[in-house]
């Protein structure tokens, strides 16, 4: 049954829906078509993105889950909803980049493809309405937002869902250029605090290119108006060998449209 028809929205966003989930502590996590750039400016829907990415998303989260990075995410409901752990949402975007591309190319006028001499950790301030202003370590733990603590485990699990997530992509012939992450705070029944991983991982928010011809397999082709964004979604699926569990007509394989997030 498709808990969307009995539970309480709570929350829409650009890409998804919360609703109140069946038991205490959980939300039901639904994935839209809707695609969206440079902080709304730029609207339109992928076909078929809500049902890939929702199941990349289970994918990445439980292979993490597997060597320890605890998430949000406990178990996939249907084609588009997955039950996941409610948390307090701390208001930062966490960008990790491995080689030049977008903002970061234009602010410091490198060329797009350079490979970074080492992994870079950026912090944006989660306000749409700010275009999420890019901020320090200085800004998060003075304005609260975080404790610095808290900001030295989110930038060990970063690094660290970085590192594994670059070698599983290599593996199936892609480069993780850059990637957003979001953490949030929950609480054990001791009242223990800790930090998980929250939101999705997908095509949506990390930039994956081909390890061969550096093709764009990632949103940056809605961005840009490249063309076949939903094959690249399905190319990416395709590749991590979870396509094929698709009977459904949201998934056309071939299907286009030319319409078409935040590693930007």
């Amino acid at each position: 049954m498709n808990l969307r028809l009995k539970r309480r929205r709570l929350y829409e966003g650009k890409a998804k829906v919360l609703f109140e989930g069946p038991e205490p502590g959980t939300l039901v996590q639904y994935f839209k078509d809707d695609a969206t750039a440079g902080n709304g400016a730029k609207k339109g829907t992928i076909t078929g993105k809500g049902v890939l990415n929702n199941r990349i998303s289970e994918y990445l989260m439980t292979k993490l889950g597997e060597i320890g990075v605890p998430t949000h995410f406990m178990r996939r409901l249907n084609m588009r909803e997955q039950l996941i752990r409610k948390v307090e949402i701390i208001p930062i975007e966490v960008v990790i980049r491995n080689i030049v591309a977008g903002s970061l190319s234009k602010r410091l006028g490198i060329a797009e493809g350079t490979v970074l001499p080492r992994s870079i950790v950026e912090f944006y301030y989660k306000k749409d309405e700010l275009g999420d202003p890019m901020v320090s370590d200085e800004h998060i733990t003075a304005f609260g937002w975080a404790h610095p603590h808290e900001l030295e485990e989110i930038m060990s699990l970063a690094l660290r869902i970085n590192d594994y997530l670059s070698g599983l992509f290599l593996g199936i012939g892609l480069k993780l250029v850059d990637f957003k992450l979001e953490f949030g705070r929950i609480w054990d029944e001791e009242g223990n605090m800790r930090i998980i991983l929250a939101d999705e991982i997908s095509p949506d928010n990390c930039r994956l290119w081909d390890v061969r011809t550096n093709e764009k397999m990632d949103k940056d082709r809605f961005r840009r108006d490249l063309g076949k964004v939903e094959e690249a979604y399905q190319e990416v699926a395709k590749r991590l060998g979870i396509l094929q569990e698709f009977p459904t007509p949201d998934i056309v394989p071939g299907s286009s449209s030319d319409t078409g997030g935040k590693a930007s």
